[in-house]
């Protein structure tokens, strides 16, 4: 009982030293910043594990059974201006046998003195089926919503076959492509539905135990614009805490806006250090 005592007391302490510290990195900023090195180091590892993922460029694709994350998040001020805003996101992806599948989402909301102004959603799906461990077909499903965008509904749904052209433990590279069909309507309520043609590419190259090479590239064509994405990437686990990541992506539209370029292109260094 004594010791239950001592650990009440101790905890008790140090939740009221605790809390103005808190409380003045709040005041100072330097919670704020906490929050964006949380952020930083979160877009670095998820860069990292990508260019790392064995089992996306596996022969299933997915690890088998349920794998995933959700994540929520909530805020509100009041007095000069009240605001709320709430937003969440998520992963979830489930391998059974010769099928795989990737689901995602992310809602964002907001209001600024009792009006509304962030309202978006977003959803994607893609399932695989393998029949052989190279060839499968595919089926991929896009959805955004965005009530402040000129397009506030533009959706993507397309279907085809895959193969993987090589398929070794250093070298994989699948390729699948098919039709597919694009949804976009406005704010003023017009619409449009036309037909395009997806193509995708995923290259994985192991040069070491420690020195791996992706290649990912993405080709989106309709009657509206042709966009391309090519994402190109060095990774190096130099040891166990040491890991960097050089990537390269370019991005193509063949109808950009006004005053814009076709191509913007994006070097991207990305490096985590443990000790």
């Amino acid at each position: 009982m004594e010791k239950v005592s001592k650990l009440a007391t101790v905890s008790a302490l140090a939740l009221l030293i605790a809390a103005p510290a808190f409380g003045q990195g709040r005041l100072v900023g330097t919670e704020a910043l906490d929050d964006r090195i949380d952020e930083i180091q979160d877009d670095v590892n998820e860069d990292l594990a990508r260019g790392e993922d064995a089992a996306r460029f596996g022969p299933n694709g997915v690890e088998q059974g349920w794998r995933g994350s959700v994540a929520l998040t909530a805020s509100a001020a009041s007095g000069n201006t009240d605001t709320g805003e709430v937003s969440g996101a998520g992963r979830l992806t489930y391998g059974v046998g010769p099928w795989n599948h990737s689901f995602g989402f992310a809602i964002e909301y907001g209001e600024a003195n009792g009006v509304k102004n962030e309202e978006k959603l977003f959803a994607t799906y893609e399932g695989n089926r393998y029949f052989n461990d190279r060839f499968y077909v595919f089926g991929i499903a896009r959805m955004e919503y965005d009530g402040f965008a000129t397009n506030e509904r533009d959706a993507f749904l397309g279907a085809g076959p895959g193969y993987r052209v090589i398929n070794n433990e250093n070298t994989t590279w699948r390729l699948q492509a098919g039709p597919g069909v694009r949804y976009i309507e406005d704010q003023l309520g017009n619409s449009d539905t036309e037909a395009g043609l997806l193509a995708s590419s995923r290259y994985f190259y192991r040069l070491t135990d420690t020195v791996s090479l992706t290649n990912d590239t993405d080709i989106l064509g309709s009657s509206q614009n042709t966009i391309a994405t090519n994402d190109l990437g060095l990774n190096f686990r130099v040891s166990d805490n040491l890991s960097t990541r050089v990537s390269y992506r370019t991005e193509y539209n063949s109808d950009p806006l006004p005053g814009l370029d076709s191509t913007d292109n994006t070097l991207g260094l990305s490096l985590v250090l443990g000790f």
